[in-house]
């Protein structure tokens, strides 16, 4: 069923790596330009560039794992999948703004670079309902 909880939890992780990356910046330059999703595409640097990709991967998974619905199973491991993704994109982006400011020119960091512990949370606290409904189901399966 697609109305359960772990769809909302789902669809909001969705929302936070499809949308809401595009939006709020991840840092501000030196120069006082605003560093967005898409100014990583277009970046020279190997790192941001993969920022950019994995942050649309992650909100592909969370869509396939919200039409996944039927197989438990799948969605919890596309759920584990994706949280490594954020784990990775986490760590790439701490990486990136700890960097000597004389190789980066950042000078402010933006709400962005947060997003990947949102997500990470969300996709946790799903995976916990999607554990929860397994379970109930093997239970009942049992009195049968």
């Amino acid at each position: 069923m697609i109305q359960r909880i772990q769809t909302v939890y789902l669809f909001v992780a969705f929302i936070v790596a499809g949308v809401l990356t595009n939006l709020f910046s991840f840092f501000l330059l030196s120069d006082n330009v605003s560093f967005y999703l898409v100014d990583t595409f277009v970046s020279s640097s190997v790192l941001l560039k993969s920022v950019g990709v994995f942050f649309v991967l992650s909100a592909i998974l969370s869509l396939v794992a919200i039409f996944n619905y039927k197989k438990r199973q799948n969605q919890f491991v596309v759920g584990r999948v994706n949280i490594l993704i954020n784990f990775y994109l986490l760590s790439v982006l701490m990486y990136v703004s700890l960097k000597l400011p004389g190789e980066m020119h950042i000078s402010e960091k933006g709400v962005g670079i947060y997003f990947p512990i949102v997500i990470i949370v969300l996709l946790v606290m799903a995976n916990k309902a999607i554990k929860k409904d397994e379970d109930l189901v093997k239970s009942v399966d049992r009195l049968r």
